[in-house]
């Protein structure tokens, strides 16, 4: 039987987020940040919606990923005011449906605003795609809804639930609209990776050739024109199927940033890829989550805005490892699909995974971008464990050397420092395969100083999030070891590092 999500109440959310949260959702620009108009206070005043999340979803058992009932996929990765998003949608069987659009964000802790409501549109059964080169999955859906991107959308990701009339069932599209204001932080959501791990229709991801399940290795392309499936990795997330890994491990942090009040805008990786000056926008550029696949220009787009006085904050585990190489889709549109190429670090440095050894492992190495990379054996977990208690970005939190935020690392990390001068480890400890059971592998949380002050630090883990806020909807994972949820410790080491960038100049453009 398929999965059915039931419904969670926004009074349990608002009882696990606690007084304190909501107090802080109060925050007055002035003493956040710089900026006298702050579009995320403004926005998160706004009147939001507990009734985002999927009510009834689940998967065919046959294909173990997709919610073949309603499913659909954007034109769009990232979108700018004026410019028109498509939205492709089957319905099996047809069926009119509805189209609810939902920015998310604090919203006094009920995570979204609803901004579009759609529908009934008529729905229709669209075909899969044949197997193509690469074993590339490209739909050619006809279009099922379109409009103008209004001007008054704040920067954000944007979820649309599909509803299928019928029978009720759902899922979600997911896009992220940008902006070219100036902002004190721009928030980069790790789309490149959420497309690398969607094995929809059945088991295409980059990672599975037609043999093996967990390939990594080239000459396998994946792309955009398809929806998400359910997450297929570490736990069971019902409300990931078609919004990608974003409600896993991004959302937590985003709904903090704006619960405190940042000004924070957003992108997409390949935002990242195709527009340098945009990173200069911004005091901090902010890498979330899981964070694994990049282009070589995204490397070389990042290091120039530290060389610029960007401060960097890799709030994410497992990043900058995968060499990847964007190309057109069928239709000529650009940056559409892309296939693994490389390897951001030295020959064996993650005690290589079948068929990795076949890749190009070329500098740019990661480590020396983010402060260490992925090391060997890749996955586990730890206690986060404070290394340096008189570092400033330890400061307020009471910590003392050996000191640890328990299950904080996970599931993914950093190893392997680089030799950056000034560089500091700031906490780090062995992982484990299970609770006493150590696997051989050490993680490095680090920081250094770019050449006006800016901070580079590297969490060195994909669940940092997890640490900051739980908002409605989100699932703690738990394998190898657990995170315990929001921790004073970890927003007190964010707002530290959040505001040394608030004090930088101007970034040099």
């Amino acid at each position: 039987m398929p999965f059915r999500e039931p419904r969670r109440t926004f009074l349990k959310q608002l009882a696990t987020t606690g007084s304190a949260a909501a107090l802080a959702g109060c925050a007055t620009s002035d003493s956040i940040g710089h900026r006298s108009t702050n579009r995320i206070l403004t926005e998160n005043a706004r009147p939001g919606t507990p009734d985002w999340q999927l009510t009834k979803t689940g998967v065919d058992p046959a294909t173990q990923w997709r919610c073949p009932w309603i499913e659909g996929y954007c034109s769009h990765t990232s979108i700018r005011h004026g410019e028109e998003l498509t939205v492709y949608v089957s319905t099996r069987p047809a069926s009119p449906f509805r189209l609810e659009v939902f920015r998310m964000g604090w919203y006094s802790g009920a995570g979204a605003r609803k901004v579009l409501d759609l529908g009934p549109l008529k729905g229709r059964a669209q075909p899969d795609p044949v197997v193509g080169n690469k074993r590339l999955q490209d739909c050619r859906w006809e279009p099922s809804a379109a409009f103008r991107i209004p001007s008054d959308w704040v920067s954000g990701v944007y979820l649309g639930r599909l509803t299928a009339e019928v029978d009720g069932w759902q899922s979600y599209v997911v896009f992220i609209v940008r902006d070219d204001r100036r902002a004190d932080f721009v928030f980069q959501c790790s789309d490149h990776t959420w497309q690398a791990y969607n094995r929809w229709p059945r088991n295409f991801a980059l990672y599975d050739n037609g043999q093996n399940g967990w390939y990594w290795g080239g000459n396998i392309q994946v792309g955009f024109n398809r929806p998400y499936g359910r997450y297929c990795q570490i736990f069971d997330a019902p409300l990931s199927q078609g919004s990608g890994e974003f409600l896993l491990w991004e959302f937590p942090i985003a709904f903090w940033l704006e619960q405190q009040g940042y000004d924070v805008t957003y992108i997409s990786n390949q935002d990242t890829h195709r527009d340098p000056k945009g990173l200069l926008r911004a005091r901090g550029f902010l890498s979330v989550g899981h964070d694994e696949y990049w282009t070589p220009e995204m490397f070389w787009h990042v290091r120039k805005a530290v060389d610029a006085g960007v401060g960097v904050l890799f709030l994410s585990g497992n990043t900058c490892c995968g060499r990847i190489a964007l190309s057109p889709d069928g239709a000529g549109r650009p940056d559409r699909v892309f296939e693994r190429t490389g390897v951001f670090g030295p020959p064996g440095g993650t005690r290589e995974f079948v068929a990795m050894s076949s890749l190009s492992h070329e500098r740019p190495y990661a480590n020396e971008l983010v402060g260490a990379h992925s090391t060997g054996p890749v996955t586990g977990g730890a206690d986060w464990t404070c290394a340096e208690p008189d570092h400033w970005i330890i400061a307020g939190t009471g910590m003392k050397r050996g000191d640890g935020i328990t299950g904080l690392v996970g599931w993914e990390w950093h190893g392997d420092p680089a030799p950056i001068p000034g560089l500091q480890v700031v906490a780090t400890g062995p992982t484990f395969e299970a609770s006493g059971k150590p696997n051989g592998g050490v993680y490095t949380a680090t920081v250094y100083s770019g050449p006006r002050g800016n901070p580079v630090f590297n969490a060195s883990t994909i669940w940092w999030g997890d640490g900051l806020s739980a908002p409605p909807g989100y699932l703690r994972p738990s394998v190898y070891t657990t995170p315990k949820g929001p921790d004073p410790r970890v927003q007190q080491i964010t707002r530290n590092l959040l505001g040394r960038i608030l004090t930088l100049p101007t970034p040099r453009a």
